[in-house]
């Protein structure tokens, strides 16, 4: 072969105790490779990398392995090469416009629509073939609104469908000495540029001994031309002409069978020209076969033009581009759950439930018999629910599991192992990035991450250390720099101070909110509520069935620095059930 045909087509197969799997490869980026170890025998799998970039394949898929990858793969002949679908976004639509090498459509589509069944994929609501001969690739893919992250969605299905495959590497191969051995880039150029030098050195040597019967021959006819009238004499009269003529001219025995074979028409003084003509170029070509034959150094040249111009003659552009891309990553459960509005109910038995949408009143739910309303928390239907028990531990649960408010729910204790003695009594429902203030009874606390507190076991994670004190409400904080925290506690302080004065931590007892003088505490005075202000907000307080809203200049009379006592609330209002920022 002109070329390296076993990179260029490339193939797959197995036999006994061996395998071979070597990608197609783009004809000029191989070439000019070839040219190259021709000049530097002593090239580098890196400097042949300039040229070829990375196999090539019958599609425009993109190639988006490593530079690292592809590079062990020439240097030591195996690895793997991983191919991604190509996509566009028109008028809403996914298009996908080209797949992986030898992925088929109809698979896809059935592991899509697969996926869409068992609503593993709710925001793609149509798939439809639109492939025809123009566009030998169309798959077009319908999001359920404008606000579906086409990346996301592409990048999961690239995770979980043939639109992203792998392709085993191994540059195994039968060389000039007949034996199989896996080969890196270089040896495989090498071993066929020697073999090619081989087959052009025989190619020539071959049309050189040609040459040179043919001008054996050519001087017989000359000879022959000279003494035309003599030849045809002896080929008249003699009984064995081609003896004659051997003795007579001093001719060869195949010059004179050449003689013997001309017909008469080509006995004309035209053909005497023609000979010397020819004898002229075949002279010509028997000193560039002999030139060529002798100089390694013409021997390369002609190689080399002789590569070059098969890549100008049969050459083309790659078609699957090498493109570094991030790895794909299937979507979680949560995030392939439409995020619907949610209000997540628990009743004093530990009985749990969600109901769509924020407003229901929970309370006026349907409970088991000797059950009650205990606590609720909103948010949405995709983002982690965390259940805090009396010891301040944490309990992750999926918001979308939960069975639904129209039944009376299940017990959460089946889908957590609670410790003995441990009850749930607060609920926290929010993204990974919101930001919780968790506080004690006893006056202490800390700010936390909604991801912080988030864990796969079913134990839990320990999060507060409440030792005797009581886990409050958690409290939702948006901007811990311009936000200011109340506390009340069942004396009839108040105190309000910055939320930045409070430590953001993962766990443990956290810093002292208000201060408790110790007689009281042990006179059970508690801190009964803790809301987060954010800036310029008025606090509603709420005592029994009466309530007060504090403006924001009233509230600088009870603004302090934190774990101050605070200052006395109106008489009326100081035994406070609940604190709440209004807008």
């Amino acid at each position: 072969a002109r070329v390296p045909s076993i990179l260029l087509n490339g193939t797959t197969g197995i036999a006994v105790g061996m395998a071979t799997d070597i990608p197609p490869h783009n004809l000029r980026e191989v070439v000019n490779a070839a040219i190259h170890l021709l000049d530097d025998p002593a090239a580098s799998a890196s400097d042949l990398m300039r040229f070829v970039t990375g196999p090539d394949y019958p599609t425009t898929a993109e190639i988006i392995s490593p530079s690292a990858d592809l590079r062990k793969i020439y240097e030591t002949g195996n690895g793997s090469i991983r191919m991604r679908a190509t996509y566009a976004s028109e008028d809403g639509d996914i298009v996908i416009n080209a797949l992986p090498h030898q992925a088929s459509p109809a698979r896809i589509l059935e592991q899509i629509a697969a996926q869409m069944q068992a609503k593993k994929l709710p925001m793609i609501v149509d798939i439809r073939d639109e492939s025809d001969h123009e566009n030998p690739i169309r798959l077009v893919l319908t999001p359920r609104s404008n606000r579906v992250n086409a990346e996301d969605v592409m990048m999961h299905l690239f995770a979980t469908t043939d639109l992203e495959k792998s392709y085993r590497v191994n540059l195994n191969m039968i060389g000039v000495d007949g034996r199989p051995q896996v080969k890196s880039l270089h040896s495989i150029l090498t071993e066929w540029l020697d073999w090619r030098r081989q087959t052009v050195t025989r190619r020539l040597t071959h049309r050189l001994d040609q040459v040179m019967d043919r001008l054996h021959i050519l001087e017989g006819y000359l000879v022959a031309y000279l003494n035309i009238d003599e030849v045809i004499q002896i080929i008249r009269e003699e009984d064995e002409p081609k003896h004659e003529l051997m003795l007579r001219f001093g001719l060869s025995e195949i010059q004179a069978n050449a003689i013997l074979d001309l017909r008469l028409r080509h006995l004309a003084k035209l053909e005497e020209v023609k000979i010397q003509v020819e004898q002229t170029e075949l002279e010509k070509e028997q000193k560039y076969l002999e030139g060529v034959l002798g100089s390694r150094a013409k021997m390369t040249r002609l190689m080399r033009d002789e590569l070059t111009q098969d890549a100008e003659t049969y050459g083309d552009e790659r078609h699957s581009p090498i493109i570094a891309r991030q790895e794909a990553r299937a979507l979680r459960e949560d995030q392939l759950v439409a995020s619907e509005p949610v209000t997540v109910v628990l009743s004093d038995n530990g009985w749990i439930r969600s109901a769509k949408g924020h407003d229901i009143d929970p309370r006026a739910l349907t409970y088991k018999s000797g059950d009650q309303y205990l606590t609720s928390a909103q948010g949405r239907s995709n983002q982690p629910l965390v259940a805090f028990d009396t010891t301040g531990r944490a309990y992750s649960v999926q918001t979308h599991t939960l069975p639904s408010a129209r039944s009376q729910g299940e017990p959460l204790s089946g889908r957590i192992d609670l410790t003995i003695n441990a009850k749930i009594t607060q609920l926290a429902l929010a993204d990974e990035t919101t930001q919780w203030v968790l506080a004690t009874d006893h006056g202490y606390g800390f700010i936390c991450k909604h991801g912080d507190l988030l864990g796969r076991n079913k134990a839990g994670k320990s999060v507060v250390n409440l030792g005797d004190a009581k886990l409050l409400p958690p409290a939702l904080i948006v901007d811990a720099e311009l936000s200011r925290i109340a506390v009340a506690v069942s004396s009839g302080h108040l105190l309000i101070f910055g939320a930045h004065e409070l430590p953001e931590l993962t766990k443990g007892k956290g810093n002292k909110l208000v201060q408790i003088p110790p007689a009281l505490l042990k006179e059970g005075h508690r801190v009964t509520a803790i809301t987060v202000l954010p800036a310029l907000r008025s606090l509603r307080v709420i005592a029994g069935k009466r309530h007060v809203t504090l403006s924001p200049s009233d509230l600088e009379n009870f603004a302090g620095e934190r774990a101050r006592r605070g200052k006395l609330l109106p008489r009326g209002f100081q035994r406070v059930d609940e604190l709440q920022a209004e807008s």
